[in-house]
């Protein structure tokens, strides 16, 4: 084919026109299109089968054009006919999630002519989609299989510009590495599996992910989504699973990485000193050199026809297994384990085709972690471990999902989609031979020595919390959309109802319902808390040399629920034959209820305009400019309810001692303090109209998006992008109760108590409702001012450019380069530099001191980032690849103690942005260095097997970079000024290398 039928053919795409339609291309979906352009005359409908017989005939209209949307995935016959008769026939056409394929035909010669489609993956000449508005990357089954990259979603996420691994060290319940998109919080994305939201309802942390041989496609969306779809102000990340054909298929994979290829892990020191006492072992802090661990996972699957062209399955499973030992910090009383992990998954996909107007589809998923190890003294000094102490918890976290769709082409211009379906996970953790008879005992290193000498005492007790054994869960999700073609409208309507409950959360002391701490004072003449009213060790008996002990007790047990619907309404209009326009309004609505069923949130009326172009300026679709800018709402996760508007119970209480008996607890006790609460949880439930302020807006953010993608040549993709997006309005709580109360004394009323924390818009003014010793209900307002609070900022830009080559059939390859910046004084639903992975979890907004000097870079804020991925086709039997990226480092993090004469004015320890006593704002203090990681690959597949065989050897990390991505920000260990040892501590680091060998069989 000549350069100019290329061009030519690649002209006709814009014709797909979402004139037409191509209105069911959306993100989060688990379907593309089939579009093109038909010479005049040619043609008057076109065919389109799939390879599991699914058939629709579309019509040609009067300008040539036609348009076959919503079509599931997989490889597609297209044939254009004349009064019933063949005329021409394209085959193997293979379609991308949320993508509009162009397949357009030419004038025939002499009759009807059968040609070979050319899939997306393997363009002679790349194809650009005009009709796409939104930013994502699309990863295909064929990729997964040549690049070397690790068996998880969010490793495949990486991928995509501006996408990076969190710096908090924050997994999912099934221990996949969250990340970041865009500089949001590592909590703030959604997951989806075949259009089902499998999203963590508690926390937002992560979700429900497919075995990694059963990702058809996964769709990463780094933003400018459509309407149809909202409660993600970060990114997406949307799996489509493989489904059965006319033809069987089987295989299956065997994975190792052995734990003699693994470099060794770099050991932790303190890096402000030793501790006092100081320790025989130094500065020494976790001997991480001596953890190591083998991976195995074994994959297969089977798929075919039960009846052909109408009813077709595919199954997977896939079981992977982490054997290793790990020795803890040198504070532990039992850190060397012994454990094992097994990662089950599950995947199965039933496919039903009533007739060429109607299908069904069910999936079901399963993703699931548990845990098990046996624990033992260690020997720091000769590095070795010591005598069995115990088994360790057990844990079983994860869950399966369910879930029916329905597709009904109803008329040519009337497509019908319904989606429901159900999840449930569970956060099981069962003590192992758990004695209720004993007490924790932590701290065990800040002993006083002049009563254990050199040998700490303590006991076999490993479990400090208890939890019920049916704690978990449950998600039911409703997804109905009715799409109408117009002309040159595409419109769509429908909603997105989701209810999500926490069944049985939460957690209680264990042993008597209460653990005892140590701790040492270097200024025992000192408060330990002034803020709180604990006074200085030295004012007590026994407490002149600095040593107390701390007795907790923590009790919180809920059930609570949350409820969210969304209305949509979507334009696509093909307002000329270069330009698309997209106009959508989302209407979003969530309701929160207590642990006693109570609404406590309730916010409507959430307006999200979404409105986008794409201009194909050359009208060939060899350069298209496009834009687009939506507001994004995010629903608080269940978590927050459990403490703000649960009966939370956490108090710390004081004590000096004389002595310790053997089992660690301590004899001899002087009270230095009642029992108290930083944040006033006291075990009170309170009463649901004042757990928020009055009127919370729901945290939400605007994005603005401007980029264009041009062909050049005839091989080549290059592009530049900018990014901006402003956080409008957040959640947070607020613990200063005393302002509130002032404030009402000041207005008259009698307040008799009020809530432990306020969960309110940071950085705004609120109203709280408070109830007098009546039982009256009044309103107080404080102004942004009196909370004593700046305006909440969170911002983000990015700059991106990209140059690549799509496959050939030869080689692929692509670098991307992102300039960036997050900054503001709050990272969203994380804090990365004091690892809270929750909304209501860290310091921020609790008290205005701690707000001081918060403006500054934000732990996910990354400067530069550089990705290249590729691989080459060396011959039919022998491939290599590669991954290489450089992300540079985050900001540093010093928090110190007040200046003045009260160094801790909310009772928070060493927290406030000081450091030395002097304003040190995040990032102002240096980088962290940066991550640099090359993978490479080489694979295998003999001629002898048909090439159905497969052997893989993949290299990780190859220089072996173990950058520190997180490091402890506390400089003190007391309100007293004692120095913290571990400031400065690494906290996270890039994993060392190691190598993955790989059998695989595909049939």
């Amino acid at each position: 084919m000549s350069k100019r039928e290329l061009m030519s053919r690649s002209r006709l795409s814009l014709l797909i026109a979402m004139a037409l339609a191509s209105g069911g291309v959306y993100a989060q979906s688990t379907t593309g299109s089939i579009v093109g352009q038909v010479p005049t005359g040619l043609g008057d409908t076109v065919t389109v089968q799939s390879d599991n017989g699914l058939q629709r005939d579309v019509a040609v209209d009067n300008r040539g054009r036609y348009a076959a949307n919503q079509l599931p995935l997989g490889n597609y016959k297209v044939t254009l006919k004349h009064n019933g008769e063949v005329v021409q026939t394209r085959n193997n056409v293979a379609l991308r999630v949320g993508v509009s394929t162009d397949v357009s035909f030419a004038e025939a010669t002499t009759g009807a002519r059968e040609l070979e489609g050319v899939k997306v993956t393997a363009n002679a000449l790349p194809a650009i989609d005009v009709t796409s508005v939104d930013s994502r990357t699309v990863i295909t089954a064929d990729q997964l299989a040549r690049l070397p990259l690790s068996f998880s979603a969010e490793a495949v996420a990486q991928l995509a510009p501006g996408v990076v691994n969190n710096s908090g060290g924050f997994t999912s319940a099934t221990g996949g590495s969250l990340v970041s998109f865009g500089g949001s919080g590592a909590n703030e994305n959604a997951y989806y599996i075949n259009g089902f939201n499998t999203t963590d309802p508690l926390k937002s942390e992560g979700g429900i992910t497919l075995p990694y041989g059963s990702i058809d496609q996964e769709e990463v969306y780094t933003g400018g989504y459509s309407a149809q779809y909202g409660r993600s102000d970060g990114g997406v990340l949307n799996m489509v699973g493989k489904r059965g054909t006319n033809d069987w298929h089987f295989g299956g994979m065997a994975s190792w990485e052995p734990a003699s290829t693994r470099s060794s892990f770099k050991n932790w020191y303190y890096e402000n000193g030793q501790p006092n006492p100081p320790l025989p072992t130094g500065t020494l802090y976790d001997p991480r050199e001596q953890n190591d661990y083998w991976v195995t996972t074994y994959d297969a699957y089977v798929g075919g026809p039960l009846i052909k062209d109408k009813l077709f399955f595919f199954a997977s499973a896939e079981m992977a297994k982490k054997d290793g030992t790990s020795v803890g910090p040198v504070t532990g009383s039992s850190p060397y384990a012994d454990y094992s992990y097994h990662m089950p998954k599950w995947y199965a996909k039933l496919d039903w085709n009533i007739n060429d107007s109607n299908i069904l589809e069910f999936t079901g998923a399963s993703n699931k972690q548990s845990y098990g190890a046996d624990l033992y003294r260690y020997d720091f000094q000769n590095r070795a471990p010591g005598k069995f102490v115990s088994h360790a918890d057990g844990t079983k976290n994860g869950g399966d999902l369910w879930s029916g769709k329905y597709t009904g082409y109803l008329t040519d211009s009337l497509t019908l989609t319904a989606l429901y379906g159900k999840m449930r996970t569970t956060a099981f953790q069962q003590p192992v031979g758990y004695d209720p008879t004993l007490t924790y005992v932590a701290g065990i290193t800040a002993q006083n020595p002049a009563i254990v000498g050199s040998q700490p005492r303590y006991n076999n007790q490993t479990t400090s919390q208890l939890y019920d054994p049916s704690r978990g869960n449950s998600v039911s999700n409703l997804r109905v959309s009715l799409e109408y073609k117009l002309g040159d409208h595409t419109l769509t309507a429908g909603i997105d109802n989701l209810t999500a409950e926490a069944l049985n959360q939460g957690k209680v002391s264990s042993g008597p319902g209460y653990t005892w701490s140590y701790a040492h004072s270097n200024f025992p003449q000192n408060p330990i808390d002034p803020g709180l009213g604990v006074g200085a060790p030295a004012d007590f008996a026994n407490g002149q040399t600095g040593y107390f002990v701390k007795k907790l007790v923590n009790s919180q047990l809920a059930n609570v629920k949350t409820v969210e619907h969304a209305q949509y309404i979507e334009d696509n209009w093909q307002a000329t034959d270069k330009l698309l326009l997209s106009l959508g309004l989302r209407n979003d609505q969530f309701t929160n209820y207590n642990a006693d069923a109570q609404p406590y949130i309730k916010q409507t009326a959430q307006w999200a305009p979404r409105l986008g172009f794409a201009w194909d300026v050359n009208g060939d679709s060899s350069f298209k400019v496009y834009g687009n800018v939506g507001r994004y709402f995010l629903a608080s996760p269940l978590e927050p309810a459990l403490s703000a508007a649960g009966a939370s119970l956490s108090t710390t209480q004081y004590f000096t001692y004389s002595g310790i008996n053997p089992d660690g607890t301590p004899t001899g006790l002087t009270q230095m303090s009642p029992p108290v609460s930083a944040n006033n949880n006291f075990g009170i439930l309170p009463d649901p109209k004042t757990v928020t302020a009055k009127d919370l807006k729901s945290m939400y953010q605007d994005e603005y998006i401007l980029g264009f993608t041009k062909m050049l040549g005839t091989s080549w993709l290059y592009g530049a992008k900018a990014t901006r997006r402003v956080l409008r309005s957040t959640i947070d709580d607020f613990c200063d109760v005393g302002l509130i109360t002032d404030k009402a004394q000041a207005l008259g009323y009698n307040v008799s108590s009020v809530n432990s924390c306020y969960l309110i818009n940071a950085g705004r003014a609120n109203t709280f409702v408070v109830v007098d010793d009546a039982g009256q209900h009044h309103d107080v307002k404080l102004s942004r001012e009196e909370l004593g609070f700046p305006p909440a900022k969170r911002k983000y830009y990015e700059l991106e450019a990209f140059l690549e080559h799509p496959f050939d059939g030869k080689w692929y390859g692509k670098i991307d380069y992102v300039f960036s910046r997050s900054y503001g004084n709050t990272e969203g639903m994380t804090q990365s530099d004091v690892q809270s992975d929750g909304p209501n979890e860290s310091a921020d907004w609790d008290n205005a001191p701690i707000m001081v000097y918060s403006n500054g870079d934000q732990g996910n804020d990354h400067r530069h980032q550089v990705k290249f991925n590729g691989y080459y086709q060396i011959t039919p039997e022998w491939l290599v690849s590669g991954n290489f990226s450089y992300i540079s480092g985050g900001p540093k993090v010093c928090l110190g103690l007040f200046p003045g004469d009260n160094p801790d004015p909310a009772g928070y320890g060493s927290s406030y942005h000081f450091c030395n006593y002097v304003p040190v704002t995040p990032g102002s203090i240096g980088r962290l260095p940066a991550q640099k990681q090359l993978d490479v690959g080489v694979k295998y597949t003999p001629a002898f097997a048909a090439q159905r065989l497969g052997f893989h050897l993949d290299v990780f990390n190859v220089f072996n970079n173990q950058a520190v991505v997180n490091t402890t920000p506390a400089l003190y260990s007391s309100s007293d000024g004692t120095p913290n040892p571990l400031y400065g501590t690494p906290r996270v680091m890039q994993a060392p290398r190691y190598l993955r060998v790989s059998v695989t069989y595909d049939y």
